[in-house]
Parts: C-alpha cells; structure tokens; sequence
C-alpha cells in the first residue's frame, strides 16, 4: 500500500506509521486480526482487536480508493484533458469527497442546458464573463447570435448556464457552501399523509428543527425513515441570499471587481447555480454526511450489544428440559443432554383453552426424572410468565433451577438451513425449542447461528449502510467466539467456521475427520485435516482447545508455536510442563524476562504466563435465576412510583429497554439513569443485565412505559 495511505491511517487513528505498516503486512501475510491481537502483539506495539479492525477497515477503503482513482485518471486522460498537474493532485487525495470534486468538471454527464448552449457556440462567450475580460455582456453576445442563437437574451443566457455550470463543479465552491450547510439546522414539516394512523409513530418530528452538527443519531435515523415513508419533508435551511452573496465575494476576491452590467449577468448565473445545481446537491451530500455518522454510532452499538448478547453468561454443560411457551398450540417441550443432543421432545397444554394442567405436571415431572434434568429454560415470549407459574407447580428434585430465556431469532434459525441441517426429521417448533435450551447452555455457539439482525438488539438496523453493519457484526462474532476459544471434540461445524483462520469448507473438514477418527487428542492432529495447511494451522490452533489433550497446553490459550518457551520454563523450575500448566505458585515464580527471543517479546511471554495459571479460563460470568413481579401481568397492573425488577433487552443511544415481565417493555430514557450528562448508556448498563427500576408513567393508548433506573 502506497506510503501516502499508511501515513493517512495513523494521523487519523493516532497511530505510529510502523504499527500501520506492520498491521497491513500482516494482512498481506494471511493473518485474521484475532490471531495479530493475541499473538503479534510485538508486531504492532500491543494494539487491541478494535484498532487493528479499523486499520483494515481503512485499509480495504484505500484500496477501492486507488482503483477508484486509477479509473478516473483513464477517463480523463480519453477525453484528452490530463496534464501532469492533474493526475498528482488526484494520486495526492485521500478523501473520496475531494477525488469526486476533482473528477466533476471530467465526469460523463446527460445532456443539459450549459451542454446546449456549448453546442451553439457559446462557450467562448461564458469564458470572457466567468474571467470577467468583457464590461458589456450584451455588446458582446450580439456577435454570438445567428443561426443557432437567435437573440442577444438567448446567448446571454446560455452563457448563465455555462458560467452557472462551472460554478457548481468548482472545488472550493463547494466546499465553501459544505461549511456553510454542516453549521446549519435541519428542518421538516409534516406531509398530508402525517394525519394517517401510521404516521403517529413519528409526531415527535413532524415539525422540529434541530442542528446538523449536534442532532443525535437516533433521532436523524428517525426522521430519514420519516421521509422516507412520506409522512414528513426535511431540507437544510441554508439562507439562500447570504449563500450566494458569499460565493460571489470570494469569487469577485479572486479577479477583479466586474462592472455593473457584467455583475448583473453574473450574479444571475450565481443564483441560478445555487438554486438549481448546487443546493440540491450540497444539501443531500451534508444529509448524507450526517447520515454516515449517524450510521457509525448506530452500528458502534450494535456491534456493542452484540458482543454482549454473544459474551452472555452460560449455564454450561448441563441436562435441560427447554419450554418454547404457547396457548393455544400448546407448550413445545425437549430434553437435551450435557451436550445438547436432543433425546426427546412433545407437546404439553397447561394453559387455556385446552387446559390439560394436571397432565402436563404429570409429563414435566417424568420427564425431569427420566432424563435427570439439572435445567429448566422457558422461552421470554408468549405465555411465557404463566409458563413460569405451571413449572414451580411441578415436584422438582432439589437442585433443578429454572430459567427464562431470550426467544429472539429462535424462529429464524428453526427455519433455517442450518436447523434443517441439523435437525432434517423435526419440525420448526422442535427446533425452535432446542435453540432455546441450547442457548442457555451456551449462548456464543447458539447464537452464531442466527443472523445478528434477528437478534432483537439493534437500533434503525434496516436504515443504517448495510456493508458497514456486516463488516462490524461479522469482527464482533469472530471476536466473541476466538476470545472464548472453542472446543474441537463439541463445536458444530458452524461454531468453528468463525474460528480463526478456518472458515466453512475446513470447518466442514474437521467435523468430517472428528467424525471418522474419533475425538482429537492432539492439536497437532489438525495438521491432518484435509486442506488445512501450515497458515491456517498458525492461526487457528490457539484458538482451539481439546479438553482431555494427550499435552495439556493443548487446552490453553498458548499458541503451540511457543511451547517450546513453556518447556523451558518447565525445565528451569525442575517440574514438567504438566505441573506447571494450572500451578499459580510456580507460575509466580517465573521471571518473564529470562525467556525474551526473537518474535517472543515480553508482552507475549507474560501472556503465556498469565495463562499457565488458569488455562483455558472462559471470560463469561455465570449463569444466574431470575424473578419477575408475580402481581404485574399487564400495563394496565403499572402505577407509576411502583418499583420492580427487569432485564435489559436492548440498549440505544437514548436509553436502553427492559423487560418487566409483561409484553410492552419499558424505556430507561439516558436522563433516567442517575448520572448527571450522561451521553451513552452502554457506559451503565449492559445487556442482560438485571436490574431494579422504579416505573414513572404507562400511557395506555400508546403501549409505553416509561422508567427510572433505581442504584443498586
């Protein structure tokens, strides 16, 4: 990558140039930025998995850049109109804005009115005005008409359309009214289609005005949608007079002052090129401006909640009896083993209108003994809470504890190809409730089969830009599950496809060879797996762990490429590696310093060190029970000053929603949240999370609930 573009990263990540270049090297080497992360630290000065995935972000956006500008240049250059001049300031940008102003005047257009006048001959008259050589305009169109030009007006004004033309397409020009606009407000009025009862939804914008620069994401996301839809107009309320007076005077500023007659033509083509050209062009560019930022934050959070959900506390490994909840079709009921192996599954009807109670107790109690359940997970959708009533009816053995669990994209992934997959001979309520089951189980390996979108914890996620949001979400997915390590002998083919390095096909490829040789007992047996190679093996084999390993790094986060530094360690200790693997006294005893080499730094040996105490730690905290309000079952039960407990469900910009229990959840607006400026609640709260809120208001007719966030 070209020097240019590296220095560019590092001003605007606050880098050092050598951790760019180090970073993007690597890259070109075929290493994931987990992998760089953990085990390259000394590579790129100890940069975390977000700064490494914005350096390939930037990356990957100058490359499509080069090829943006080399595509420009070979247009130019056919029209006949590249000098040397040119082609360095188009290879000096580094704004895509910048390239695209320098390219205007060059780019092919439709036929318009400056392009007609030029046919007739006009241009040589436009240049005298636009380089104010002439003092009367009119004198001088009376030697353009004839043929093509009829009357001194007809080439006056196909003159203000070539003047007004070029007007737009200057660089400066733009960029001076862009100043001017990102220091404005944005402003909407409603449409007549407000008055439709789909067009309540956004009252709150129908007539407001709010600064481009300091309007909230949210909110911007909002009125775009608005827009969209067609129950409000939005424009940036830019004064055109002063806009125009300001262009003509930096215009005058740069030649001399015209004279009077020559200024009224000019000044009429400025108007013309403000209110047709450039107003409606700026205007969109600076809402799309704001918009891209709006979509950075909105995607920021996503990501964020994402990795919370992911990084979600797992019950483990755990005999569970799971419940997707249901009236009228009944309560979907499966038993799963310690290894989420669905044994058996049927239909129970506790609830209305079939109300089959005493047999439904009957059929859970018999399937906890028979199965030896040690969980119970009910579904957080319909029927849910009178599920939760009819199970503590149930006899359970001591010890069994129940739980309530996130439906969100259960439905998705029982549809899906990957449930068919798995499960070709049930049907979508079968799978569905083993995805609940099996997400309390382990939420990471669950929930990385279902499309983050579906996952209920994301904010204007259809409006925000598409390949933006991919590219985050996919970083955080990888992220979560190599941050956990996976099991090789457990994990489903779709698990370890996010592992790093490894992807579908030899995802498919390790479960295929696990399948016919038995459990791994070896990292290095991976070597044996069909098309994995020596690169994919550096970067997937610290992420992997095998639990009864012949060698017991093998269950540890310590890459293999640096057992030989364990051994060592081993050796100057007088023990076996074996001994030491979990010996937090010996480990206490290392000096860290002794065992410096080449590619193996301090930051690295103190990793591994920190490892050797407790190998293959998961990051997750545990799984813990929870317990709605009994006497809540409807908002209509709310009274404001009540105090109940919930689970955070979803967190924005502006607040973050909880689950109270009943079906409409309530919103913790940022101004709720006991802390005085508070501007992103992520700061207090996390997802999951449980929490004791007192409710402030229940507006009935528009089914929210406002609340207060009570200190712990």
């Amino acid at each position: 990558m070209q020097e240019l573009y590296i220095k560019t990263i590092a001003a605007k990540l606050g880098l050092q140039v050598w951790q760019v270049e180090n970073c993007i090297t690597l890259f070109e080497d075929g290493a994931t930025i987990p992998f760089i992360s953990r085990y390259r630290k000394e590579r790129t000065g100890g940069l975390d998995e977000v700064a490494i995935a914005q350096i390939k972000h930037y990356t990957e956006l100058y490359t499509l850049m080069q090829k943006r500008k080399e595509s420009v240049i070979e247009t130019i250059e056919k029209a006949g109109a590249l000098t040397p001049e040119l082609k360095n300031r188009i290879g000096q940008c580094v704004e895509a804005q910048e390239l695209e102003d320098i390219y205007l005047p060059f780019r092919p257009k439709r036929r318009t009115r400056a392009t007609i006048a030029r046919e007739a001959g006009l241009e040589p008259l436009a240049d005298k005005m636009f380089n104010v050589t002439v003092s009367d305009p009119s004198v001088e169109a009376r030697k353009y008409t004839g043929e093509k030009v009829a009357t001194v007006e007809e080439a006056l004004a196909g003159a203000r359309d070539i003047v007004a033309e070029r007007l737009s397409e200057t660089a400066n020009v733009r960029e001076t009214l862009r100043s001017i606009f990102r220091t404005r407000r944005i402003a909407t009025k409603a449409t007549k289609k407000a008055d439709s009862p789909e067009g309540k939804k956004y009252q709150a914008y129908f007539d407001c005005s709010e600064p481009v620069s300091k309007i909230p994401p949210h909110r911007l996301l909002a009125m775009l949608r608005a827009e969209n839809e067609g129950f409000i107009s939005l424009k940036i309320d830019a004064d055109a007079e002063k806009c125009c007076k300001k262009l003509y005077y930096d215009f005058c500023q740069e030649r001399h002052y015209p004279s009077a007659k020559l200024a009224d033509q000019l000044n009429q083509a400025f108007d013309d090129a403000y209110k047709r050209l450039l107003e409606p062009s700026i205007s969109n560019e600076i809402l799309k401006e704001a918009k891209e930022k709006a979509d950075v934050e909105s995607v920021r959070i996503f990501g964020e909640n994402l990795r919370q959900l992911l990084l979600a506390a797992p019950i483990g490994q755990k005999r569970t009896l799971a419940i997707d909840p249901g009236f009228r079709t009944g309560c979907k009921v499966v038993c799963l083993d310690a290894q989420g192996n669905l044994l058996h599954h049927e239909a129970i009807f506790p609830h209305p209108p079939v109300n089959q109670k005493i047999k439904a107790i009957t059929s859970v109690s018999d399937m906890v003994n028979k199965y030896g359940i040690e969980v119970i997970a009910i579904g957080n959708g319909t029927a849910s809470r009178e599920t939760e009533e009819f199970i503590k009816r149930v006899p359970l053995p001591k010890g069994v504890r129940v739980f309530t669990v996130s439906e969100d994209g259960a439905s998705i992934y029982s549809a899906s190809e990957v449930a068919r997959e798995e499960f070709p001979d049930y049907d979508v309520t079968v799978r569905g409730a083993v995805s609940i089951g099996r997400r309390l189980m382990d939420p990471l390996a669950e929930l990385v089969k279902i499309d983050p979108k579906s996952l209920g914890v994301g904010q204007y996620q259809h409006d925000v830009d598409q390949a933006l949001l991919k590219e985050t979400l996919d970083n955080t997915v990888v992220s979560c599950v190599n941050s956990v390590g996976v099991n090789i002998n457990t994990a489903s083919s779709y698990l370890l496809s996010y592992v790093s390095g490894i992807g579908p096909v030899l995802a498919d490829n390790i479960v295929e060879y696990r399948r016919q040789n038995g459990p791994y007992t070896s990292r290095r047996q991976l070597t044996k797996v069909k098309r994995l190679g020596d690169k994919a093996f550096e970067q997937c084999a610290g992420f992997l762990r095998i639990t009864q390993a012949e060698n017991p790094l093998d269950n540890s986060a310590v890459h293999p490429e640096a057992y030989h530094i364990v051994d060592k360690m081993a050796r100057d200790l007088n023990v076996s590696a074996k001994e030491l693997v979990g010996n937090s006294d010996l480990c206490s005893k290392i000096d860290a310093s002794k065992y410096v080499e080449g590619d193996f730094g301090l930051p690295t040996i103190n990793d591994i060190i920190k490892e050797l105490r407790k190998p293959g730690l998961d990051p997750r905290e545990s799984a813990s029970e929870f317990e709605f309000c009994h006497d809540i079952k409807t908002i209509e039960d709310l009274v404001p000053g009540m105090e109940l407990p919930g689970i955070v469900t979803n967190i924005t910009a502006f607040g973050a929603f909880v689950d109270i229990g009943i079906k409409q959840n309530g919103l913790i607006h940022v101004s709720q949240m006991g802390v005085k400026g508070l501007q992103d609640p992520s700061k207090v709260l996390k997802l999951h999370q449980q929490v004791k809120v007192t409710v402030l208001s229940a507006d009935l007719d528009r089914l929210r609930i406002s609340l207060r966030l009570n200190k712990s």
